[in-house]
C-alpha cells in the first residue's frame, strides 16, 4: 500500500533539509520524496504541521520481561509505549550497564514479538559481571570471572549489541583492569562504549578522565552519558571545554542530555552512599520518593534511613541540578537528547514520557534552540552516532519511520506525581510505513524491530 504524507514542512538535517515536500511511502520505506502529488492508496494531511523522521532515543532503560517471556506490554507502565506517544521510533536501551534481561534473548523476543518501537541495546556490564557471578558491587572482578565477562561479551556483541555500557557509579569496584578487559570486546568490532561515570559535580573530570582515557587507548567510541545530572552542578561550561579537547585530540566522543533540572535512582544506588549531601550541598528534603508507601514525599532522615534499608529498588527524583547548566549543554552542538528514561510498574521520572516534546515547548518555542536543532538532535545525531544508515533520514531509500507534530503545540504533560500521561501536539507517528500512534492513542504496538549491529 502507497502512503502520501503531504502539505507538511519536511525537516531533514541529514541531508540538510527544511522545505515542503511530500513523502511517498511503500513497503516500510520512503520511496520519493516530492512537490508533485503522485497517487497513493491512503494520503495523511501534514498541513501546519512538521513532517520530522522518527525520533531516536540513544540513552533509556528498557521493558521488563515478564515471567511469561514477554515484554510489559500495559498501556500505563510500558515505557516503549511512554516513547511511542513522544514521537520516539527507535531506542538505544541496556545503558549505565543495566540490562533488564539478557541483550541477545531480549533482542530475540523483541523479533518473535514485536514491540511499541524498534529496539537496540548495549550489553550492560553490570548485567554480565553478576551473570558471571561477581554480585558485590563494590569490589573488583577476579581474573577467572573477567574471562568470563569476556566470552559472554563477545557473545552478546556478536548477537547484534551496540556495544558495551558501564555504570561505574553503580558499580565502584569496578578498576582500570576490568574496565579495558572488557570494553576491548568492542575494539575488532568497532562498536561504542556508554558510560554513567564514577562521579558527578566537583568530581566529574577525574571520573571523566578515567573513562575517556579507556576509550583513547583502545581508540573507541564513547558516549558520555546523561552530562546534565554528570556536570550540572555548576561545572558545565568548564566539563563542555573538557569534552571538546578530548575531540580536538581525536577522541571520538559525544554527549546526551534530558531537558529536565532533577534526576533520577533507586534510593539504595550508591549516588546516595555517605558523602551525598556535601556532594550536593542539600539535605534529605531534595529527594522525592516515586513508589510505595512515601510516594510524593520529600524525604526526612527517618524515610531515607527506612527507604534504604526496607525497598532499595524503589526510584527516587532527586531536586539538586542547575537550570542554567543544564541549558547550556542541551545547547552544545555535540550534545545529542537522550531521555534516560526509566519505568518501574509506571512509576519514574516524567522524562520517561516528556523529553523529546518537553525540548520543543520548552526550548525551541522560548527560543532558546531553533526548531531544526532540536529537530537535529533527536534525529541525526544519534543516527549517525550509532551508524543506522536507514534512520535519522527522510530521503528515497530511507526507513519509513516518521513523526509528525505540531511545533506551536507540542508539549509534554507527564508531571512527578503522574509520570506516564502522554504528550499532546504530535498527529501521527508511522513505523516501517505503518501508523502506530495517532493524537495519543496506540493504534498498533507491535510494528518495531530489533535492530542489530553485526
Amino acid at each position: 500500500m502507497k502512503t502520501l504524507i503531504q502539505n507538511g514542512l519536511l525537516i531533514d538535517p541529514r541531508n540538510q533539509v527544511q522545505a515542503k515536500l511530500n513523502l511517498l511511502l511503500e513497503n516500510g520505506r520512503v520511496v520519493s520524496v516530492t512537490r508533485d502529488i503522485p497517487p497513493a492508496d491512503r494520503s495523511i494531511d501534514a498541513a501546519g504541521m512538521t513532517v520530522s523522521p522518527g525520533f531516536i532515543d540513544i540513552h533509556m532503560h528498557e521493558d521488563f520481561v515478564g515471567a511469561d517471556g514477554h515484554l510489559e506490554d500495559d498501556d500505563q507502565k510500558a515505557i516503549f509505549k511512554c516513547m511511542l506517544r513522544m514521537g520516539v521510533t527507535t531506542v538505544l536501551g541496556g545503558e549505565c550497564g543495566i540490562n533488564r534481561y539478557d541483550p541477545a534473548q531480549y533482542l530475540d523476543i523483541v523479533d518473535r514479538d514485536g514491540a511499541a518501537v524498534n529496539v537496540a541495546l548495549l550489553a550492560g556490564h553490570a548485567f554480565i559481571r553478576e551473570a558471571c557471578g561477581h554480585t558485590d558491587k563494590y569490589t573488583p572482578a577476579t581474573e577467572e570471572e573477567l574471562a568470563a565477562m569476556a566470552r559472554m561479551l563477545d557473545e552478546e556483541l556478536d548477537a547484534g549489541c551496540f556495544g558495551i555500557s558501564y555504570g561505574i557509579r553503580y558499580t565502584p569496584g569496578l578498576n582500570r583492569r576490568e574496565l579495558l578487559e572488557t570494553a576491548r570486546a568492542c575494539v575488532s568490532r568497532k562498536k561504542m562504549i556508554a558510560a554513567h561515570v564514577r562521579d558527578d559535580a566537583a568530581e566529574i573530570f577525574a571520573a571523566g578522565r578515567e573513562f575517556l582515557d579507556a576509550a583513547r587507548e583502545l581508540k573507541l567510541p564513547a558516549q558520555f552519558s546523561h552530562i546534565g545530572s554528570m556536570a550540572g552542578f555548576g561545572q558545565m561550561e568548564d566539563f563542555l571545554a573538557f569534552i571538546a579537547e578530548y575531540r580536538m585530540n581525536g577522541l571520538d566522543v559525544s554527549c546526551d542530555c534530558y531537558p529536565y533540572y532533577a534526576f533520577s535512582t533507586a534510593i539504595g544506588a550508591t549516588t546516595y552512599d555517605d558523602g551525598w549531601m556535601e556532594r550536593y550541598h542539600c539535605d534529605y528534603g531534595v529527594i522525592e520518593i516515586c513508589e510505595g508507601k512515601y510516594k510524593g514525599q520529600r524525604c526526612t532522615k527517618e524515610i531515607f534511613e527506612e527507604e534504604r534499608r526496607d525497598h532499595p529498588e524503589h526510584l527516587t527524583v532527586c531536586y539538586v541540578m542547575k537550570e542554567q547548566d543544564v541549558d547550556m549543554a542541551l545547547q552544545s552542538p555535540n550534545v545529542m537528547l537522550g531521555s534516560d528514561g526509566i519505568m518501574n510498574n509506571g512509576q519514574g521520572h516524567p522524562r520517561a514520557a516528556g523529553s523529546f516534546p518537553r525540548l520543543f515547548s520548552e526550548f525551541v518555542r522560548k527560543g532558546k534552540l531553533s526548531l531544526y536543532e532540536a529537530v537535529r538532535m533527536c534525529t541525526a545525531m544519534p543516527a549517525e552516532r550509532l551508524g543506522l544508515k536507514n534512520k535519522g533520514s527522510l530521503q528515497a531509500g530511507a526507513d519509513a519511520d516518521i513523526v509528525i507534530f505540531n511545533p506551536d503545540t507540542i508539549a509534554d504533560r507527564a508531571t512527578f506525581a503522574e509520570p506516564a500521561l502522554p504528550p499532546v501536539g504530535i498527529a501521527c507517528v508511522l513505523i516501517n510505513g505503518e501508523i502506530a500512534m495517532q493524537h495519543g492513542e496506540i493504534i498498533n504496538g507491535r510494528l518495531g524491530k530489533a535492530v542489530r549491529k553485526i
